[in-house]
């Protein structure tokens, strides 16, 4: 779908699946202080989405509210509206994925599987990370839930993911760390995190330490090991042991030899010569769950974790249909409401695309301005 087009020519539908109270919250958080030009917050909405998705500046930004009628502004007065706006554009982007976290269904029984990650985002002629998105995707209903933006200093945790009891966190390696497991599981959560073969401290159920290659080379390809493990506590941290299961999976020789090229690639490429234990580690794939052999077997924790791959892609495509990656702004202000209204966008969209048009004869939301009454005039006066 064109987002330019949906934002320019579909704007009365997408403001019907904004929260009804937009622009209540734009006047209580300050976004809006004086009514001068941009009256209300469906107008300031508006505005953020025609920046982020329609024009290419702020100057361009300002001849398109004045020719589609939203306002009479100069590119300065664009900048300090949405400069003001960005923490009110974060308040809409939580209340709209709130309501998605209420809404969703899970497809996994009475588990409620959900994916995170992050990705880093760079400003136009930058080299390196300037801002990164941590998103949650519900796997059963296949959309965002959570979406915080930090800057590059925000590293990948679990901790950092709101959840609730009975949630499943699926996540890649960059999350095997004890703190982000131990605040999960405490808040009633279970994880299947994939686990590097060091540097997540695994105990036997004895409290040795366990060996985790020693456990896994008796493996054949295909075979599966499930092995009972502990996380170690970490005082320094405040965190407990955290009971748990090692599920090991046996690469085929195709795609072990795959990884060890990469490993060597990235070692020639760092001056670096890769230890015989990282070598041996790309025959095997890694898992620690918290979840009990009863509710999922070893196979089918590997089976599961295989979908982790999702939030991947729900991450090109919104760097594909957003455009996330190619930010102009420098403002950190600005950044962040051109973020916010771009993963906004991404939400109405997704919304009026796939949410709505299931259940909706008219193919998107009710409307939120008040409904203009007609009384045939044949009935006028009548009680």
């Amino acid at each position: 779908m064109n987002t330019n087009r949906v934002v320019r020519e579909r704007w009365r539908e997408l403001t019907t699946l904004l929260p009804r109270d937009i622009n209540e919250t734009a006047l209580r958080m300050g976004a809006i202080r004086r009514r001068r030009a941009i009256r209300d917050g469906v107008s300031l909405m508006r505005l953020a989405l025609a920046y982020a998705y329609a024009c290419d500046s702020l100057r361009e930004t300002a001849a398109w509210a004045l020719t589609s009628e939203v306002g009479s502004l100069s590119d300065v007065a664009v900048l300090k509206r949405l400069r003001s706006a960005a923490p009110w554009l974060g308040f809409v982007l939580l209340q709209m994925l709130a309501q998605r976290s209420r809404a969703s269904a899970s497809g996994f029984g009475d588990l409620r599987v959900r994916v995170v990650d992050a990705t880093c985002i760079s400003r136009r002629g930058s080299a390196g990370t300037d801002l990164r998105i941590h998103m949650g995707l519900d796997l059963g209903a296949l959309g965002i839930d959570h979406l915080e933006i930090t800057g590059p200093e925000g590293g990948e945790t679990l901790a950092r993911h709101p959840v609730r009891k009975g949630d499943v966190l699926l996540a890649d390696r960059g999350y095997a760390h004890r703190r982000g497991i131990w605040t999960a599981v405490s808040a009633g959560a279970d994880v299947v995190v994939r686990i590097p073969w060091r540097n997540l401290p695994l105990l036997e159920p004895d409290g040795k330490p366990l060996d985790i290659l020693a456990a896994a080379r008796p493996l054949q390809v295909g075979d599966v090991a499930d092995v009972p493990v502990r996380v170690a506590a970490d005082e320094s941290a405040g965190t407990g042991v955290v009971e748990g299961r090692l599920v090991v999976l046996r690469k085929s020789e195709e795609a072990t030899d795959r990884a060890r090229r990469s490993i060597l690639a990235e070692a020639k490429k760092r001056g670096r010569t890769p230890d015989a234990g990282t070598l041996e580690a790309a025959a095997y794939v890694f898992v620690f769950t918290t979840l009990s052999q009863s509710r999922l077997s070893a196979g089918d924790v590997m089976e599961l974790y295989r979908f982790r791959w999702q939030i991947e892609l729900a991450f090109k495509r919104l760097k594909s249909i957003t455009q996330l990656d190619e930010m102009a702004a420098r403002d950190p202000d600005l950044c962040r409401a051109y973020l916010c209204s771009k993963l906004i966008g991404a939400l109405l969209i997704e919304d009026l695309t796939q949410g709505v048009n299931a259940f909706s004869p008219w193919g998107y939301g009710s409307p939120l301005a008040p409904a203009v009454e007609h009384v045939p005039h044949g009935l006028q006066g009548r009680a």
